[in-house]
């Protein structure tokens, strides 16, 4: 049976396999295969897509959004279970969360996700695999036209792993403290 809280524990269970070494520190095709993976098991587990669990959205800011929903659970992908917060975005500025519970699909602007992967993926940056999906689950990207996913703005001074290195508790996380 999978279980799945806004606040709590899941398992989400895809197929084994072996962690690929890469050279670019993210938007390869093997990070968009990964990150399909995971949108396939929060689909399954009703964490994304059409028919995802809705909780009353709080108030957020910017990069992510005006208002956010945030869960966490436990997701299994190539054989290997990690920690996932999954956030969704919602927008625009003044939205409130009555026109978002009323109409959520109209207002969500991106998915961002941080899935911790195996000892070793990036031991710098706490083993946390980064994604923006957009409504639909396909991968965001940068101005650059880099897909948003895998280690997203490694080494640079703005970004995911920059903002949120900063995050207290030194687990990346600014909701668990």
């Amino acid at each position: 049976m999978l279980r799945y809280f806004a606040a709590g524990c899941t398992a989400l269970m895809l197929g084994a396999g072996v962690v690929a070494a890469q050279d670019e520190p993210f938007g390869t095709q093997a990070d968009a295969d990964y990150a399909q993976q995971l949108w396939e098991a929060m689909k399954a587990s009703n964490l994304a897509g059409e028919n995802a669990i809705r909780t009353i959205p709080y108030e957020g800011t910017e990069p992510h959004g005006m208002l956010l929903e945030t869960f966490f659970a436990d997701a299994e992908i190539e054989g290997h279970i990690g920690a996932l917060v999954i956030k969704r975005n919602y927008g625009p500025e003044g939205v409130t969360p009555e026109e978002v519970q009323a109409d959520p699909d109209k207002h969500l602007a991106a998915v961002t996700i941080m899935y911790r992967r195996e000892e070793g993926y990036d031991a710098d940056n706490g083993n946390w695999f980064w994604v923006k999906y957009l409504p639909d689950g396909s991968l965001d990207k940068n101005p650059a036209g880099m897909q948003l996913a895998g280690r997203v703005a490694k080494g640079a001074d703005a970004g995911c792993i920059a903002c949120h290195a900063g995050a207290p508790g030194e687990d990346y996380l600014f909701t668990t403290d």
